[in-house]
C-alpha cells in the first residue's frame, strides 16, 4: 500500500509540475506575440473627447398591469352559498336575511 501511495503522490507531483511549466511558456510566448505585434502595428494615441462619453442606457421593463378585477358572481349562486351557511349554523337567521337583501339589492 505505501508503494501505491507513494507512486499517486509522485504522478501528482509530476502532472502539477508539468502544468505550471506548460502555463509559464504558454505566458511567455503570448508576451513575445504581444510586443511582436506591438512593432508591427503600432497603437495610435486615443482619441480625446471634450464631452464625456454618453451613459450606457438600460432597458426598463414596463410595469406589469394589474390583474383583472374579479367577475361579479352570479346572484344565484351567492344566495346558494348562504343558504348553505345558514343551513351549516355558521350564519343565523338575521345575518342570512342581511346578505339576501344585500346581494337582491
Amino acid at each position: 500500500m505505501p508503494g501505491l501511495l507513494r507512486g499517486i503522490a509522485r504522478t501528482a507531483v509530476i502532472a502539477g509540475t508539468a502544468t505550471a511549466v506548460s502555463n509559464r511558456a504558454s505566458r511567455r510566448q503570448l508576451n513575445r506575440w504581444s510586443r511582436q505585434e506591438e512593432r508591427q502595428y503600432p497603437q495610435h494615441p486615443a482619441p480625446q473627447y471634450s464631452q464625456q462619453p454618453p451613459q450606457q442606457q438600460y432597458y426598463q421593463q414596463p410595469p406589469t398591469p394589474p390583474p383583472p378585477p374579479a367577475p361579479p358572481r352570479d346572484a344565484v349562486t351567492q344566495l346558494k352559498e348562504l343558504a348553505e351557511l345558514r343551513s351549516q349554523s355558521i350564519l343565523t337567521e338575521a345575518e342570512f336575511q342581511a346578505q339576501k337583501a344585500k346581494i337582491l339589492g
